[in-house]
């Protein structure tokens, strides 16, 4: 549409200048349906209950109570069902919680539109609008549907969120050429976008999902949803679970046949070693380790859409990041001001007054009647944008590049309102895209002026002499405005001319718009938001890597990276380099580049797919609809709350609610610590799991009665272990969180490192526990009491063994046990449950267990803080881990 004229468009589309009829509308309507986008709701509550049970662990679990209710251990069944219950509660209430969140965050404000239909301007709603309608657009507006322009009138349209740009685009309804990209499509208004200075009438041409904006949300939608690395690792995890648990049950079971053990005690006994195998508790802590840090990163200003997400930007290797809005600060800003030889640094940024005009390191006022005055002036009264002082801040509207130069001038004490008073304007030459300049003339001081402003070629044509009477040098001020482009800057230029009496009466393009001036060269860039730069470093430091992958052009693009540290040096890859590029190819490119520009959704998705095949675990941030397809793809796609488009919130699993890039290196670390807790949970749960299977197929192969009933296992697995393991999942980040490498995208939930461990603790606290079962079998021929010597032995490993847990590398010892006061008042309730059973008359016949005598207590601690001693070596032996190191992007 957009390479044919206007009146062949209209010819297209079945319509004319006096647009559809009511009725042809209306049977439009019918066909297409309404001008909305399918917005993807997320699953209901139902779904999300039942997302609970769709566990690896879960289904051992299952297993596990079925088989208890086949022999007739109804009480074992019956405590593993209301585990699975509490899991499923903490994970439910934690995703709703977070859909809900996300719902509040839906902007559902009617979107209205001005509309021709029958030769009569009509306002409807905008999701009436069929194609063929003509409506009318103006400064302020939201762009209703695609549109293809019939008449502009000094029309600019900000395409930041589907593009990526940040500069305003001009549209007029010239045709272009039909195999150009969207950003270049000049005659086009795309839905969504936003009509930032002048006025035109178009035709729609397309609505809802035939948009540009409906095709990306379609393809974000078909898309789906993938796994995180955390349910890939678990799901490993569990199958190996399930297999320790056949190979003990079948180890113990050829064990007990060999040795003639009566049949219910071997059913028994193997029903004892699966409980052991399962970690009953694991699915609960899981939970509750994610919810934790999904409430602690909800503190920090991120919202978690699904609980295993949690973990995965802690995982990350690359970040890819979108420039404008994410990085920067979406406000088109004033950074220098060339006059003359002279450059001035402008200071400050943001929406305030506050900042200074900066020459060789020293802050110089705009003196009346100077040079830069008058480049302020200029900037000031050509303009049609507006800021008033408010509140120590200056409210602003209209068109983002004219915003600047209003806020520049306010830096040196100049304000539109009054400046407008002492020079009132009398006529004007608005900005057109032919033209490239915009003119005003005004009266003011006992004169008339005329004042113009726009690009450096343009504005030097006019001219004839330099700043403060000096002479005209256009080959230096092209030079300089060169330089200014390749920093990334946008460059606009100003001049002025006193008027007699006689020409200021007349003001079209062509009169008196020469013998000029020549005033200043201003250089605007969207700047890097303020914590960007930390931010990245901090990335860098956690040895993630980060890219910038933006619809801008490439010298911004590169301008921006180096200011915030993803790129010193290097270049920006163009997006269209990729089309010609095989797999391979590009994964060499992405292995080496760091900034990518001019890219479309389809250039992102490329992008995202060639580091995943590299084997990185890849999280996307961003906030407009051209990052949608990527925050799908990624492993974990972070949107920006506040700015950011529906359709980037629904393919995203995070939503920073602050648009802080910042933010994201507080998720990172929150993710590390969410996986450190899984890990150090799981350690614990599998290694004292570990010394329960060990002890007991000892005793089937040795042919002795079992150390534990299953009563006694469950005892130990979810109350005394468990009461710890939640604890666990409170554990606060070490002070080395973010400078350890990521783990690798093949590494399981227990590390090669800690399954050295669990296999050493779980022999030292098996050995140690048998020998007291059997020196007090032996010594007193009770095995019930024998047996509750076996059971408080454990329960003691445990209590010492939670506090080798706390930490993969660190002595127990380097550790305060009131760092984590959860830990140790779980740690003391344990001991103090279990020494109140031995005493509780119920609670004696279910365990089968009876109170223990001083001497015995005694040599039940000193043997279980053997596991102490063995940890502190290996860790002392195995050394700590090597921090990471910084990863230099570019």
């Amino acid at each position: 549409m957009w390479s044919l004229p206007p009146e062949q468009a209209l010819a297209a589309l079945g319509s004319d200048e006096r647009g559809l009829t009511s009725a042809e509308a209306a049977t439009r309507l019918g066909r297409f349906g309404a001008n909305e986008l399918e917005v993807e709701r997320g699953p209901g509550a139902a779904r999300i209950l039942l997302r609970q049970f769709a566990s690896p662990l879960i289904y051992i679990l299952l297993f596990a109570a079925i088989v208890a209710l086949a022999f007739g251990e109804f009480v074992d069944a019956a405590v593993i069902g209301v585990v699975l219950v509490i899991n499923a509660a903490i994970g439910f209430t934690q995703e709703l919680r977070a859909k809900r969140s996300m719902e509040a965050l839906r902007q559902l404000a009617l979107n209205l539109a001005r509309v021709v239909r029958g030769g009569r301007e009509l306002e409807v709603d905008a999701r009436a609008l069929v194609p063929g309608d003509v409506v009318l657009v103006e400064a302020g507006m939201k762009v209703p549907a695609d549109c293809r322009v019939l008449h502009a009138v000094a029309l600019d349209a900000d395409e930041s969120l589907l593009t990526g740009e940040s500069a305003t685009v001009g549209k007029r309804s010239d045709p272009v050429a039909p195999d150009v990209p969207v950003a270049d499509r000049t005659g086009m208004l795309f839905m969504g976008t936003i009509v930032v200075r002048g006025r035109a009438r178009a035709v729609v041409s397309a609505t809802g999902p035939r948009t540009e904006l409906g095709r990306i949300a379609g393809a974000v939608r078909e898309l789906g949803q993938g796994e995180t690395p955390l349910q890939r690792r678990m799901a490993r995890f569990a199958r190996l679970i399930g297999i320790a648990v056949l190979a003990s049950c079948a180890i113990g079971l050829a064990a007990g046949l060999a040795t003639g053990q009566p049949f219910e005690d071997l059913v028994l006994a193997l029903l004892a070693l699966a409980v052991s195998a399962i970690p009953e508790g694991l699915p609960i802590v899981l939970t509750i380790a994610l919810a934790v840090s999904m409430r602690r990163m909800a503190a920090r200003r991120a919202i978690v859409r699904r609980l295993p997400a949690v973990e995965t930007l802690g995982s990350c290797t690359v970040i890819g990041s979108d420039k404008t809005g994410t990085l920067t600060r979406n406000l088109m800003t004033v950074k220098a001001i060339v006059v003359g030889r002279e450059r001035y640094e402008v200071t400050g940024s943001g929406l305030g007054s506050r900042g200074e005009l900066v020459l060789d390191g020293t802050p110089r006022p705009a003196g009346e009647g100077t040079p830069l005055w008058l480049a302020l002036l200029a900037g000031t009264l050509c303009n049609e944008a507006r800021a008033v002082p408010l509140d120590g801040e200056l409210d602003v509207s209209g068109d983002p590049t004219e915003v600047a130069l209003l806020v520049a001038a306010a830096k040196a004490g100049l304000f539109k309102d009054e400046l407008e008073s002492r020079f009132e304007r009398f006529a004007e030459i608005p900005f057109d895209s032919d033209l490239r300049y915009m003119a005003t003339f005004n009266r003011g001081d006992g004169g008339a002026f005329l004042f113009v402003k726009g690009a450096p070629e343009e504005v030097l044509a006019m001219c004839d002499r330099g700043a403060g009477d000096g002479p005209l040098e256009p080959r230096l001020v092209l030079a300089e405005a060169e330089r200014m482009a390749a920093g990334g800057m946008r460059v606009l230029a100003s001049a002025y001319r006193p008027l007699d009496g006689g020409a200021a009466s007349v003001a079209t393009p062509g009169n008196h718009v020469d013998g000029l001036t020549f005033l200043s060269l201003y250089g605007l860039i969207d700047p890097p938001r303020d914590e960007a730069i930390a931010a990245v470093r901090g990335c860098q430091e956690a040895g993630i890597r980060v890219l910038m992958i933006t619809g801008d052009h490439a010298a911004t693009a590169l301008a921006i990276a180096r200011e915030v540290g993803i790129a010193a040096n290097g270049r920006a890859v163009l997006g269209s380099e990729l089309d010609s590029l095989d797999d391979r190819q590009i994964g060499e490119l992405v292995a080496e580049a760091s900034v990518f520009a001019r890219v479309s959704p389809q250039h992102k998705l490329v992008i995202v797919e060639a580091l995943k095949r590299a084997g990185h675990t890849v999280a996307v941030t961003g906030d407009g609809v051209n990052d949608a397809p990527a925050l799908r793809a990624a492993d974990i796609g972070v949107a920006m709350g506040a700015s950011g488009t529906e359709v980037a919130k629904e393919a995203s699993d995070m939503i920073v609610t602050d648009d802080n890039f910042a933010s994201i290196v507080a998720a990172v670390e929150e993710g590390r610590i969410a996986f450190d807790n899984v890990r150090k949970t799981t350690f614990y749960q599998v290694s004292t799991g570990a010394a329960e299977i060990v002890a007991v197929l000892a005793s089937l192969l040795a042919s002795f009665q079992a150390p534990f009933v299953a009563a006694q296992i469950i005892w130990l697995n979810l109350v005394t272990n468990g009461i710890q393991d939640v604890a666990l999942a409170f554990e606060p980040g070490e002070k080395d969180t973010l400078r350890r490498p990521p783990r690798p995208r093949t590494e399981g939930v227990i590390s090669a490192l800690l399954w050295e461990r669990t296999v050493l603790t779980g022999v030292v606290m098996a050995a140690g526990t048998l020998a007291l079962f059997l020196h007090e079998l032996h010594a007193r021929d009770d095995l019930e009491r024998a047996r509750t010597v076996a059971l408080t032995t454990m329960v003691l490993f445990q209590a010492f063994h939670v506090g080798n847990s706390r930490s993969e590398h660190l002595s127990a010892f380097a550790k305060s046990p009131f760092g984590n006061r959860l830990l140790f008042a779980g740690t003391s309730l344990a001991v103090a449950l279990h020494v109140g059973a031995m005493h509780f008359g119920p609670a004696q016949y279910v365990l089968r267990i009876e109170p223990l005598d001083i001497a015995t207590w005694l040599k039940t601690v000193g043997v279980a803080a053997s596991v102490i001693v063995a940890v502190e070596l290996h860790k002392l032996l195995r050394g700590p881990v090597q921090p990471a190191r910084q990863h230099v992007s570019g």
